[in-house]
């Protein structure tokens, strides 16, 4: 008699439980002779697929007893065919990798159905078993599914964490380790960018940024905090082109992208460059998408950035200074005079190709053209932050001069 809603095969369940451990030595036997990278795995997880095999054929038995070998039936196979191997497995070996397993399995069965099945059930067995073979690779792709939403949503917390990190300025011990935790292959140079998100689910977001990141060829790290979305770049030899192609990943408005350093510890500079550039980016409603932070220098100055005042004071202003008082004279006396050569040389009872000259040389020294809007008015930034916060002048004390040994013995 067969059980409840089960087919008649009372006498092949039997054999086909007496032989599970043979199929299972069996199955694995021949993993090993057809599969070259199941050789290649450490022997604890050898003996996981072992575990697999046994639990699989005793599956069988109870799926067949289930009714699951009819036609007409609809009995799936229980995931728990899976849960004797750790989830750990599913991370070492791939969907397709378990497939094959799976297929080296149901060859090995298929071979003994004539030892497994009693005299006229082979033809119903083989029958069986082929529909079994369907159940359980759905089973093993429900796993595997389960396995990777988990792996998704930790993935995106760990993200999540190294980007806090990134803007609290946590030590590189504490970056790299994170960066370690999710995989970063930390490729330089490494750059942050910051926008807006286009709100919604994280997870969905954070999908759209590593999808777009792996048609560019570039390694991401994203978090969203708030309404911004922050994005840690690695391997882009351009970062500005590699953000630019993951723009439909940002919502609407300003995306800042902060300097290229060479790896991920040192990041935190880019990313706090990208920020104050983002918060002072609405004073600059024209700039370029994306754009980078040291293009907003004069707004964030104006914002209160200490680092952007520190490199206008620095970079330009004492520059300026340092290759001769003319330049800064030339500079004010051009601003004063509406960027106007002759009335600039008039005031200056110059020659105006003299004003010409020293224009030029202000470009050469600071990278800033007077004679260009944007760069004239970084540069009347850096002139103000610069006279408001002068430099002090390191000043070297004169030498000692030891007392003339013949003066002193006089005396």
């Amino acid at each position: 008699m067969s059980e409840p809603g089960g087919i008649e095969l009372s006498a092949t369940l039997r054999r086909i439980e007496r032989a599970a451990g043979a199929l299972a030595t069996a199955s694995v036997a021949r993993m090993d002779e057809t599969l070259p990278w199941f050789r290649a795995l450490p022997a604890d997880q050898r003996s996981w697929v072992m575990l697999v095999a046994q639990a699989g054929a005793r599956s069988l038995v109870q799926w067949l007893r289930d009714g699951g070998g009819t036609a007409d039936s609809t009995q799936e196979v229980s995931d728990e065919v899976f849960a004797t191997a750790p989830l750990a497995l599913a991370r070492s070996i791939s969907l397709q990798q378990t497939v094959a397993l799976i297929k080296v399995t149901i060859d090995v069965v298929e071979e003994q159905v004539g030892t497994l099945a009693a005299e006229g059930e082979e033809q119903q067995l083989r029958e069986a078993v082929l529909r079994f073979s369907r159940e359980i690779a759905f089973a093993a792709a429900r796993v595997y599914a389960r396995a990777a939403e988990s792996r998704g949503s930790w993935d995106a917390r760990l993200q999540a964490l190294l980007v806090d990190a990134l803007l609290r300025g946590d030590s590189p011990d504490v970056l790299a380790s994170r960066g370690a935790a999710l995989g970063w292959s930390d490729a330089p140079p490494v750059a942050v960018a910051v926008g807006r998100s286009p709100g919604g689910e994280v997870a969905a977001v954070l999908h759209t940024v590593h999808r777009l990141a792996r048609r560019v060829g570039v390694e991401v790290i994203g978090g969203v905090h708030g309404d911004r979305l922050v994005i840690v770049l690695g391997g882009a030899a351009d970062p500005m082109a590699a953000t630019g192609k993951l723009l439909p990943a940002f919502g609407e408005g300003p995306v800042v992208v902060g300097p290229a350093v060479p790896s991920l510890d040192e990041a935190t500079d880019s990313a706090r460059a990208a920020l104050a550039g983002y918060r002072a980016a609405p004073a600059w409603p024209t700039a370029p998408r994306p754009v980078p932070a040291g293009d907003l220098l004069p707004e964030r100055a104006l914002a209160g950035d200490a680092e952007a005042r520190r490199r206008l004071r620095h970079d330009v202003y004492a520059t300026l200074a340092r290759a001769g008082g003319e330049l800064l004279e030339t500079l004010d006396a051009f601003f004063a005079a509406g960027g106007t050569l002759e009335s600039a040389a008039r005031a200056l009872f110059v020659h105006p190709n003299t004003v010409r000259y020293r224009l030029r040389r202000i470009a050469d020294v600071t990278g800033l053209s007077p004679l260009t809007p944007r760069d004239a008015f970084a540069l009347q930034v850096a002139l103000t932050v610069g006279r408001l916060d002068p430099v002090v002048p390191v000043v070297t004390p004169p030498p000692i001069t030891p007392p003339n040994r013949q003066t002193s013995a006089k005396r």
